[in-house]
């Protein structure tokens, strides 16, 4: 089952503002909803989201985490803020060469006096430290890294959140599969073949070189002459004798033009895979 975590990360009585307006969003009874559908099977986390609400995303974190199936997370767009969060729940972290990972610190839109802004600015680094429990968890980092990284406000690129740890690979850069053999004689890669095969149409291109070179030069028409020798119409044609083939040279051709044909043989048929 694949559950998309797409839009704002929003509480659960926002959906109905949400699905009126028809806004893309993601709430924690979503999340559930799904989760329960899914009974125990593996399921995709699909993340393309800017974030959204600290605590909404804590809870979705925390049912992933709880899940008992495994949880895939794929990252095709974005996962900024409390989608990054939901990110770290994943078994296994996936993301598109094209995407991105952005960490920051949480925000607040507090009013009052002094007191109230000391006090939201002790609530603000209290919520950064909890957060900074399911980045340090999934990268092994230590805190006070990653909290130096909530602070600069972060953003990763795939490789950069491989290198990282914030992810585990970078999705479709997977494409050649290893050879496959059952048997005690050694196989050639694609790649080795395909040097050979260049290196036999070298040689194939040399030999033919050669032989241009050997041919003698046709004699060149005399442009003095007023009147040229014609053929005699009642003589038969004789083959000229003068010109003898190298059987050495049409043995050799022979030979290559056959290896070249079995080569390409056992390339179609599937003999040799791709490494």
């Amino acid at each position: 089952m694949t559950i998309k975590v797409t839009g704002s990360i929003v509480p659960n009585n926002y959906g109905v503002m949400y699905d009126f307006l028809g806004l893309d969003y993601t709430s924690p009874r979503k999340v559930q909803d799904s989760l329960n559908d899914a009974n125990g099977e593996d399921v995709d986390v699909v993340i393309n989201s800017g974030g959204g609400d600290v605590f909404s995303g804590s809870e979705i974190y925390s049912s992933l985490k709880e899940y008992s199936g495994s949880v895939n997370v794929k990252i095709y767009g974005l996962a900024a803020s409390a989608a990054s969060v939901i990110a770290m729940a994943g078994d296994k972290v996936s993301m598109s060469p094209t995407a991105q990972l952005m960490i920051h610190n949480v925000k607040s839109g507090q009013q009052g006096d002094y007191r109230d802004m000391d006090h939201m600015s002790d609530v603000l680094k209290n919520n950064n430290s909890a957060l900074a429990n399911a980045y340090t968890a999934k990268t092994n980092m230590n805190k006070d890294d990653i909290l130096n990284l909530m602070n600069d406000e972060t953003w990763l690129t795939a490789d950069e959140a491989v290198d990282k740890g914030f992810a585990d690979e970078v999705l479709f850069l997977q494409d050649k599969q290893p050879v496959l053999t059952n048997s005690l004689e050694p196989m050639f890669s694609d790649e080795a073949l395909n040097k050979f095969l260049n290196l036999v149409n070298k040689a194939s291109k040399a030999d033919k070189d050669k032989e241009k070179e050997d041919e003698p030069n046709k004699d060149k028409p005399d442009k003095d002459k007023s009147t040229e020798e014609k053929p005699d119409s009642d003589k038969e044609y004789e083959p000229d004798k003068t010109k003898k083939s190298d059987p050495d040279k049409d043995k050799k051709k022979e030979k290559t033009n056959s290896l070249k044909s079995e080569l390409e043989l056992m390339k179609m048929r599937g003999h040799l895979y791709e490494y």
